[in-house]
């Protein structure tokens, strides 16, 4: 994957290195001591367990919170305190990778619409050692309500691999079709004799590994065709996300041509004036942000919406409930219509009705749609096209068993936000199979501002294997 986990991790792996900077004051201060013991020591070299103890703060993942608040030390209270780490360059600390994509660097940030407004601050968006903001200033542009767009990111994402040179470990436009184990000894002589002639190979360790991981999989050519490759390695590092496949509500007729999983269906509606504010409303279902992302966008262009979702307003785990009215003040505006524009209700908002506490029975060929709400009462509505936005789940099936062996709970599907994939907190070593690792939202971070933590810990876990640690 080459998401901002991959990309943040292929920075770290490429010789760059964060050591504490010295004079630098952090806010908290049993952490400032414990940096101060030893500031020759890079970060990377030191006991991440040791430092990151104590830590409190929006995730559950130790090293997550430490390498956000050494990079964004009081963010989370307004403040805009510098970074206390300084960024050194030590290429023979280098460990030879490749980091395979789909798309260009970026990840699914390519996937989404452009003009999105992320709902996190611009400034949290941002990688190692080059500010978002600064990214932002030299393209002469502003963050809006600190937050930036889809299109920006995606952007600053590619910029950042040329700005930093990590180009040369990039391989775009490839899909990955089987990850698996083999025995050293089944491997080809010649290719052991290839993996070892390469000087920069990390098989010039002492101890060879008896097993490793066969990668197979294909890349996209320019003119369309299909290359297949095969690589050989003694780690890997899942870091796919979870964009992939949208979620099903499993009902009747869902696989009928009007109903749609994904937001960009709405977009390519507009543009072929397929809907609009004459037609029949669309039907979009689920209350989460990529719902509120559609309702924002239809209200905007007049299109009527009839929106489901199976929570009360008010339940604390509605993700509305839990954000800062401030900052997201047009999620609010949503709130406020699922709240005040119920089917029993007429509010101030026209061609929106919201049904809380309903879900979908069934699609039917006629465009008809069977709702039931919590008394057991149904209903059809004549809708234009649906949009079903619950969620979406990891695609692992380049992995035995879809990597369900390695989630939390080995007899459900891995999911980032139930049941991601069981791995140690302080290497992101998987516990079920040694070698592999996962990050991002496959190891339960599904912010870009604590996917890096992981990615510190991976490479900490690397440098220690392939012996590159200063004594």
């Amino acid at each position: 994957g080459n998401g901002p986990s991959g990309i943040c991790l292929s920075y770290l792996l490429s010789g760059y290195t964060p050591y504490f900077k010295r004079q630098s004051l952090h806010p908290h201060p049993i952490l400032q001591r414990k940096l101060e013991e030893a500031p020759e020591v890079s970060v990377l070299d030191q006991d991440l367990e040791y430092l990151s103890e104590g830590l409190e703060g929006r995730s559950h993942s130790p090293v997550a919170l430490l390498f956000d608040t050494l990079q964004r030390p009081d963010t989370d209270f307004g403040g805009t305190a510098e970074s206390v780490l300084s960024w050194w360059h030590e290429p023979d600390r280098a460990i030879p990778h490749l980091v395979l994509g789909r798309n260009a660097p970026g990840g699914a940030w390519h996937s989404i619409e452009g003009s999105m407004v992320t709902l996190s601050r611009g400034e949290w968006m941002g990688l190692p050692d080059l500010p978002f903001k600064e990214w932002l200033k030299q393209k002469k542009r502003g963050l809006r309500n600190n937050r930036a767009t889809a299109e920006d990111i995606a952007q600053y994402y590619q910029h950042y691999v040329v700005k930093k040179g990590l180009q040369k470990n990039f391989r775009c436009g490839t899909v990955v079709t089987s990850v698996r184990k083999v025995s050293a000894e089944s491997i080809s002589h010649q290719t052991q004799k290839d993996l070892q002639e390469d000087s920069d190979s990390i098989w010039n360790t002492n101890e060879k590994s008896a097993e490793v991981f066969q990668v197979d999989g294909f890349f996209k050519t320019m003119e369309g065709d299909k290359e297949l490759f095969s690589i050989y390695a003694e780690n890997v590092v899942l870091a796919t996300g979870t964009y992939d496949n949208p979620t099903w509500l499993g009902v009747k007729g869902e696989n009928l041509s009007y109903v749609h999983h994904q937001l960009s269906a709405l977009e390519e509606a507009v543009k072929n004036n397929s809907v609009g504010i004459m037609t029949d409303p669309v039907l979009i279902v689920g209350a989460g942000l990529t719902a509120a992302d559609a309702i924002l966008f239809a209200h905007h262009c007049n299109i009527p919406v009839i929106h489901v979702f199976r929570r009360r307003v008010t339940d604390p785990g509605l993700i509305f409930n839990q954000l800062p009215k401030t900052m997201y003040p047009e999620y609010h505006k949503v709130h406020q219509m699922m709240k005040e524009q119920t089917a029993a209700c007429a509010g101030p908002y026209e061609h929106y009705i919201s049904l809380p506490e309903h879900h979908v029975l069934s699609f039917g060929k006629d465009k008809k749609c069977i709702l039931q709400d919590k008394n057991g009462c149904q209903k059809a509505y004549k809708i234009s096209m649906a949009l079903v936005l619950t969620g979406s789940n990891p695609n692992l099936s380049f992995l035995p068993n879809n990597g369900t062996d390695l989630a939390l709970d080995s007899e459900q599907p891995v999911n980032p936000k139930r049941n991601p994939i069981d791995v140690d907190p302080f290497t992101h070593e998987c516990t079920q199979e040694k070698g592999l690792y996962a990050l991002g939202p496959l190891a339960g971070d599904n912010f870009v501002r604590f996917v890096q933590g992981g990615a510190l810990a991976v490479a900490s876990s690397l440098l220690k294997k392939a012996n590159k640690n200063p004594p």
